[in-house]
């Protein structure tokens, strides 16, 4: 399930964040968070699975667009197909085209492929 982020759980968020290869510098991990809390076109959501926080995802809204910056899901949860359940239901969310940054570009294309 999506559930959209609230700062209360900044720490999730940060752990989260950090398996992306270009997050794992502590600065940069907080550097990122401030502007998903302080950029109001800058959204952030979680993928909740039964009480467990397991992903999360990162997105810049641009008019009818928004660009993925983050996707990431504990590497505990993955090969479950739950990053594709993830762009799923953000497309559903949004009513907006699904674009991808340089880092969620790979898996992006993967999911276009597997969908088509």
């Amino acid at each position: 399930m999506l559930i959209p982020y609230k700062t209360s759980q900044k720490k999730i968020a940060m752990g989260l964040l950090s398996y992306m290869p270009k997050e794992k510098d502590v600065k940069k991990l907080i550097k990122t968070i401030e502007l998903y809390e302080t950029n109001e076109t800058w959204k952030l959501f979680f993928w909740k699975v039964d009480d467990d926080i397991v992903g999360i995802a990162g997105l810049e809204m641009d008019g009818d667009e928004a660009i993925l910056h983050h996707l990431s899901v504990n590497p505990s949860y993955r090969e479950e197909g739950l990053g594709t359940n993830i762009i799923h239901a953000l497309k559903e969310r949004l009513n907006a085209d699904l674009k991808p940054s340089k880092e969620t570009k790979d898996f992006l294309l993967n999911y276009e492929e597997k969908t088509n």
